[in-house]
């Protein structure tokens, strides 16, 4: 047990101080003390810092690792496989104040208090996206660097976490431009032609259902004139990204604007995806 000494302060007032001494064959082996005001928190911190002494001396040196670390590793090794708003996405945990938590001692009130936060800026479907990534990234650096820190964490907050709303998937688009909408469009981009073609570009995107960086890295060369088709390449996948090419067939009016785009590059559409989407907006 501790040993716990009454002792006066310079001020006057009254201390009491916890030692801690381990022996092994008459040595002094472990030393270390620690002060209180009161009796009972020096007894109490003395009790409880012995048996912490005793786990480690059966188990071993207590693991830690901070999840910002976690996550700084995970970006330096896998970042690169992920698009880029996912490699914003996991960036940006690290400006979070549940990065500083010790992975090992992280507990389902950390990720509460942490989607309680994100909720006053975020909407619960993007704040679900901080508790996948950090359930991927956890999981993945456990199983390269050998940590064996517990996952069941997240099983329990998600549970509390979709109970409270805090968390929620993504609401289905099901709404569709009417005629009119695009209609006033046209007339929009017909008036507007710049350097971004952007009349062309939004009709090949509802024709061809192309996302625009997907419009955007279409090459030539994939073309078959014989049977119009192209490829996508890197197709985004929930899983598989890299390496993801998929051949597909113009519709015939995706095809006939493909025909109008002048070979400058061998991209067929070489153009910045994000500014097509920022002109879109701007549109909108």
């Amino acid at each position: 047990m501790a040993s716990i000494t009454k002792r006066k302060r310079s001020d006057g007032t009254i201390a009491y101080r916890a030692d801690i001494r381990i022996k092994r064959k008459g040595v002094i082996v472990h030393q270390e003390s620690r002060t209180f005001d009161r009796h009972a928190l020096a007894k109490a911190w003395g009790a409880k810092r012995e048996l912490e002494l005793q786990e480690i001396e059966v188990y071993g040196e207590q693991k830690s690792v901070l999840i910002k670390d976690l996550i700084s590793q995970y970006i330096e090794r896998f970042v690169d496989n992920y698009g880029r708003s996912k490699q914003a996405d996991i960036k940006r945990l690290t400006n979070y104040d549940i990065a500083n938590i010790d992975a090992y001692k992280l507990k389902v009130s950390h990720l509460m208090n942490h989607c309680i936060e994100r909720n006053k800026v975020a909407q619960p479907q993007t704040v679900q996206n901080d508790v996948i990534w950090l359930r991927v990234i956890m999981r993945t650096m456990r199983d390269v660097d050998g940590h064996d820190y517990s996952m069941d964490v997240f099983d329990d907050a998600t549970i509390a976490l979709k109970r409270e709303k805090l968390i929620a998937k993504s609401n289905r688009r099901e709404r569709r431009p009417t005629s009119l909408e695009l209609w006033r469009l046209s007339r929009y981009f017909a008036k507007r032609e710049g350097t971004i073609p952007m009349l062309r570009i939004m009709w090949f995107a509802i024709y061809s259902t192309r996302r625009a960086n997907e419009a955007c890295r279409l090459l030539w060369s994939d073309n078959n004139d014989q049977k119009a088709t192209g490829m996508v390449r890197d197709l985004k996948h929930p899983k598989k990204k890299k390496g993801n090419n998929k051949r597909f067939k113009y519709t015939q009016s995706a095809w006939k604007i493909v025909q109008k785009q002048p070979k400058v590059d061998e991209r067929i559409f070489p153009y910045n995806s994000k500014t097509i989407c920022s002109y879109f907006a701007d549109a909108c």
